[in-house]
């Protein structure tokens, strides 16, 4: 554990200078020590209030939405026995999505388009359980009956389904609110007003988690192999199941549907320190926080004073990035 802890320490000090470095940036430029007086003794400057009124809970928000989507493609990878599986493979970003351009499309605020966004999550995580309710309670006995392709399989075609839909809503939307729709599709943390909760729910979803690191180790092995060393195999499905969904429905929720985050953090932690579960979890939670803390930074000042989505930076950075270690792991080979 020794290790781990290295790990975990190098990554989180790396996640406080991420921190910093978004803090600082913007139209109004901040010195770091001024950025941390203000953090400790805020005051009545303009310096203060858009520290603490924009950009510290957007900092919050990006961090934990980045942690949450990374946490819930490792443990979509495992449920799914599929190392492609990333945290929108069960139709919820785009249940998501259908939603939150509902309201966007009858000009809703900023709660509205949240509270679109969550309704269409949830109403997608309720469908696919219901439809694979006797998949994630069967127990597989061998390699040719695994119920996962079903579940897969499933989400699959929620997601097309979601798709066709987002199509007609953007077909039908007024010219004036077509923008604002694409923006959110491509992700956008800038009206996200509830920093703490994908924070506070990044918290939760790892401490209940990480205590099952050894069982998700095992499981990856097979459900039969699983079962016969004592790992009660349909509880933890379904209960990875409902972490990792949830985890995803507030991340959508909170910043729209950003792509590549819980595929390539996950992959490039496993390439970095291998698969076990124990270590993996408590990385891809503040590797993938600091990851869309920093692509949030960049989407916000590149082109500064115009925004760019934070999906368009986290694919630009990401897959180089992937491609780059999945290369060099090949030549080590």
């Amino acid at each position: 554990m020794t290790r781990a802890l290295r790990l975990w320490l190098l990554l989180a000090v790396a996640a406080a200078m991420a921190g910093l470095i978004a803090l600082a940036s913007g139209s109004v430029a901040l010195a770091p020590n001024e950025v941390l007086r203000l953090l400790w003794q805020p005051d009545a400057s303009s310096a203060s209030q858009v520290l603490h009124g924009l950009r510290l809970p957007r900092a919050l928000a990006a961090f934990g939405v980045g942690g949450l989507l990374a946490l819930a493609g490792a443990l979509m990878q495992v449920l799914l026995r599929n190392p492609l599986a990333d945290p929108y493979v069960l139709g919820v970003s785009g249940g998501a999505s259908v939603g939150a351009l509902l309201a966007l499309m009858l000009a809703g605020g900023a709660f509205a388009v949240q509270a679109g966004a969550f309704a269409g999550a949830l109403a997608t995580i309720v469908l696919v359980f219901a439809l694979a309710q006797r998949d994630l309670g069967r127990l597989d006995t061998t390699a040719r009956l695994d119920s996962a392709p079903r579940l897969l399989l499933t989400g699959v075609m929620l997601a097309a389904l979601w798709s066709a839909l987002i199509t007609v809503l953007l077909m039908l939307a007024p010219e004036a609110r077509l923008r604002g729709m694409l923006f959110w599709l491509a992700g956008d943390l800038g009206g996200s007003e509830a920093g703490m909760l994908p924070l506070a729910l990044l918290a939760l979803v790892l401490l209940l988690a990480w205590p099952l690191g050894r069982e998700l180790n095992v499981l990856l092995r097979g459900t039969a192999a699983a079962q016969s060393l004592g790992v009660p195999v349909l509880r933890l499905r379904r209960f990875v199941y409902a972490l990792a969904s949830l985890a995803t429905a507030v991340a959508v929720t909170s910043g729209g549907a950003i792509g590549f985050v819980g595929l390539v953090v996950p992959h490039a932690l496993r390439l970095l320190v291998g698969n076990d579960q124990r270590v993996l979890l408590p990385a891809c939670a503040l590797a993938g926080g600091t990851l869309l803390l920093l692509a949030d930074t960049l989407a916000r000042t590149v082109v500064a004073p115009q925004q760019l989505p934070v999906g368009v930076i986290t694919a630009l950075l990401g897959v180089p990035t992937f491609i780059a270690l999945l290369l060099g792991r090949g030549e080590r080979r």
